[in-house]
């Protein structure tokens, strides 16, 4: 399927991530609710090609850049028993496709925490492209997805009366995305 079809105005070329206007966030159900946290420092670049198999996406994530809104959270996560960010100092994902299947658009790769590298599929939403106020050129974009944290290792749980446990298994990524024409 033609780029262009998929998403009108997105130009081949590269693009660069704005983290300033960009969000790489998530949440995770802790007891009886859930806990929103994000990383505050990632970069990223999207080339995109004439097709949307030639799209590639790169992105790196600061593991140590955290946040929770909560500092002994926080320091928890950043620990040996979750991401061991002094071992493991950045998050990686790689695309290996776009499909499309029917309305909806899938962004394929692999997302390495703690040198394991597994598959994950984004659903992803083009949100439009446009020119901003110094004359560059700006795309937007949503992806979420909900993955298995002890895929990547992330074992770590607190088991609370019967068969319950502190945190879920399943961990949401969340990610808003702008990107700017290089």
């Amino acid at each position: 399927m033609n780029v262009s079809t998929a998403a009108p105005g997105l130009t081949p070329g590269l693009w660069n991530v704005d983290p300033a206007h960009s969000e790489v966030g998530f949440v995770i159900r802790h007891l009886m609710s859930k806990v929103r946290g994000h990383f505050t420092e990632f970069s990223g670049a999207v080339e995109i090609g004439i097709e949307l198999k030639d799209v590639k996406v790169t992105a790196e994530i600061q593991a140590a850049s955290i946040d929770t809104r909560s500092e002994d959270r926080d320091a928890h996560v950043r620990s040996a028993e979750f991401l061991d960010v002094d071992k493991y100092p950045v998050l990686t994902f790689a695309s290996t496709g776009v499909r499309a299947e029917g309305e909806e658009y899938f962004l394929d790769g692999q997302l390495t925490i703690k040198d394991v590298s597994r598959p994950v599929a984004l659903e992803i939403e083009f949100n439009g492209v446009g020119e901003d106020p110094w004359g560059g050129t700006r795309a937007g974009f949503s992806a979420k997805t909900t993955i298995n944290r002890k895929d990547w290792g992330l074992e770590f749980n607190v088991p609370i009366g019967g068969e319950k446990l502190l945190l879920s298994d399943k961990l949401e990524l969340l990610l808003e995305v702008q990107v700017v024409r290089a």
